[in-house]
């Protein structure tokens, strides 16, 4: 009888360490998410000369994004453009606007580096996110990079192989990739995908390469709904719009048509054709799911959009480039990559002087 009461008093002792093992255990898990949820997340934007950069300030010091109440954005770099006129004229007024809702104007990169726990890399210039992402990534700061990544695919591998060798995550991605319609398709919830045509506005800058500064949105819409693996591109021209079509590993066909002029120029839309018929694509529905989705990615450190699928997206625009000046002849997407690859070494190895 003395051993069976030691060996009930014993399991209700092991019974009683274990329930308060598991209490200790959520009371501090509580504590923890209740000390994460009170917790600032601190965001810094480098360039004030795109509307991206007052939407998103607006969104998340404004209060319209209720569900990332503890994200802020507590300080802004301004420049930004100094040589594209419609860039950089909205610097001023956007400062003022930034400033109503709290945020600090800091003077340089670094200054701004040092106040903030997630980047917003907004520059409207391409041309300037290599060394902006430089000084991002050296200081280990997890960031968006808005479109374009770079003005060129050169730019963009440069800035992708920055981030691998610094060990710290980005994407970077146009508003209409997150569009319910797009996501949709891309899930095959309307079908097996087979062939996509998607239109949108392609405004040229003359700093960056064709579709790079603004043909790029209906290209990344392209390859939501169609995936990577796009093997060979060719490219027609009309002077109100360019039409390029790309070939995938499987036999499918993507095309984008990029409008100049006319009527119709800024349209967003098109079909994608599934087994299970003729659906549309999705447009332009504002700037709040993306948002989402870089919240999300600042929480958990996982990209929505790979750099790989980022790089096919510029290296379809390279291509396409390449066959416009070879009067539409069918490009190779793998050698337009190794030609984008040596040039973005030497970008590298300037940079790193």
């Amino acid at each position: 009888m003395v051993g069976t009461e030691v060996v009930k008093k014993t399991k209700i002792n092991i019974l009683q360490f274990m329930k308060n093992r598991i209490i200790v255990l959520v009371v501090a898990a509580l504590c923890y998410f209740n000390l994460y949820a009170q917790q600032q997340v601190k965001i810094g934007i480098i360039g004030l000369d795109t509307s991206h950069s007052t939407a998103f300030t607006k969104f998340l010091n404004g209060g319209e994004a209720k569900e990332y109440a503890g994200f802020k954005i507590v300080a802004a770099y301004p420049y930004g453009s100094k040589t594209i006129k419609s860039s950089y004229e909205r610097i001023p007024k956007y400062i003022e606007e930034v400033k109503k809702y709290g945020v600090e104007i800091v003077p340089n990169i670094n200054d701004l580096l040092s106040k903030v726990d997630f980047v917003l890399l907004e520059t409207n210039d391409g041309n300037l996110h290599l060394e902006q992402a430089a000084a991002i990534f050296k200081a280990g700061k997890i960031a968006f990079v808005d479109k374009p990544l770079g003005a060129n695919l050169a730019q963009a591998i440069a800035i992708v192989e920055l981030s691998k060798q610094y060990k710290v995550p980005f994407f970077t991605s146009s508003a209409l990739r997150f569009s319910s319609q797009n996501m949709k398709l891309r899930k095959g919830e309307s079908g097996k995908v087979l062939c996509v045509d998607y239109t949108s506005p392609a405004v040229k800058e003359p700093s960056h390469a064709d579709f790079s500064w603004y043909g790029i949105h209906g290209v990344e819409a392209l390859f939501t709904i169609m995936g990577k693996d796009c093997k060979f591109v060719s490219r027609m021209q009309s002077d109100t719009e360019d039409v390029v079509v790309g070939k995938w590993d499987d036999g499918r066909t993507g095309s984008f048509r990029g409008r100049k002029a006319g009527p119709n120029m800024y349209s967003y839309g098109g079909v994608a054709y599934t087994d299970k018929g003729v659906m549309p694509v999705g447009g332009y529905e504002g700037y709040m799911d993306l948002l989402n989705e870089i919240l999300t990615f600042f929480r958990t450190g996982v990209v929505p959009v790979s750099p790989e699928e980022t790089l096919e997206i510029f290296t379809f625009m390279e291509a396409s480039n390449e066959s416009a000046r070879k009067g539409g002849k069918i490009i190779s997407m793998e050698e337009t990559y190794k030609k984008g690859e040596k040039e973005a070494k030497k970008l590298l190895k300037k940079l790193n002087r």
